[in-house]
Formats: structure tokens, sequence, C-alpha cells
């Protein structure tokens, strides 16, 4: 559960981990502090594995390897607590709100896992953006009363595949 987030595929996985994690850690450190930041970090890259774990049970030849769900925690964190940062990607380059970018990557996660897409780490990546927001709510509960909506609408896609996968746990 732990040691897959210490190893990574090739250069190119661990530098596009880092980068990311370069990108959204200043705000959760910012926000929350070192020690709830390495709290959120370590759950979520937990959580991550346990969730691929569970949902590639009778799966044997399935492995994974790296941080991805780590740092997706971090990512979903950095989302909560500053909803209506500009987000955008290379190959996509128009800024939208944060909490619509989370949403979407939910759903292109979700379809990932079910459609088994390329050699990404969805279960990890979705497990860890659970763990990344959960935690966020623990240590920052005040998010439910001032942005209560858009921590529905973010969590509305993991209630309903978590609720459509009777299984899995």
């Amino acid at each position: 559960m732990w040691s897959s987030g210490f190893l990574h595929v090739d250069y190119s996985h661990l530098a596009l981990n880092l980068f990311t994690l370069y990108v959204f850690s200043d705000v959760v450190l910012g926000t929350v502090g070192s020690l709830y930041f390495v709290i959120i970090y370590f759950s979520s890259l937990y959580f991550g594995n346990y969730f691929a774990l569970k949902f590639h049970k009778n799966e044997p030849y399935y492995s994974a390897v790296g941080a991805s769900g780590a740092v997706t925690g971090i990512v979903y964190s950095s989302i909560l607590l500053y909803p209506q940062m500009k987000l955008a990607l290379i190959f996509f380059p128009i800024p939208l709100p944060a909490y619509i970018f989370g949403i979407g990557y939910l759903l292109y996660s979700i379809y990932g896992m079910q459609k088994s897409l390329g050699n990404i780490g969805h279960t990890a990546h979705f497990g860890g953006a659970i763990a990344g927001l959960l935690i966020t709510l623990v240590i920052n509960p005040s998010i439910l009363i001032n942005d209560t909506w858009i921590v529905v609408l973010l969590i509305s896609p993991i209630v309903i595949f978590i609720s459509s996968k009777k299984n899995l746990f």
C-alpha cells in the first residue's frame, strides 16, 4: 500500500507527478499547514492504493506503481480549498473553475476505470481524490457551510459510482 508510491514506471511518470505536486502543493500548504499536508498526502496514497486493490481484487495480474493517488488527493484538496481558481490542460487550454475541472476529471476517471483505458491508475486517482476531499473537509469543516453546493457537486460522481458498485468493499 505504501511502497508503490515511491516507484514509478519511468522518468516522465515521475516528472508528471512531481510537476503536479509542485503546482498544487503551495495552495494546500499555505492553507492547512505542513502537518495536515503530510496527512492528506499519505492518506491519499494509502486510500488510492486500497481503492485500486479492492476494485481490481479479481484481476491477479493487475499491478500499479506511482504516487498518483497521493498527488490527486493534494489536487482535490486544493480544489476544495479554492474552488474558483482557474485550471486548464495543455491540450485543452481553456481555463475552467477548479470545481468544474475536478468534476470532469472524476467523470473521466470513472470512465477510465470502467473501460480500462490505457496504462493509467484511474482507480488510484479516484481513491486519492476521495481521500483528499474527505480529509480536507475534516480539517476545514467550514467549507461545508461556505461552499455547500460545490461540495455536493464534487462528491456527486463519487457517491453515484460507489453506490452502483455494491460489491466493491
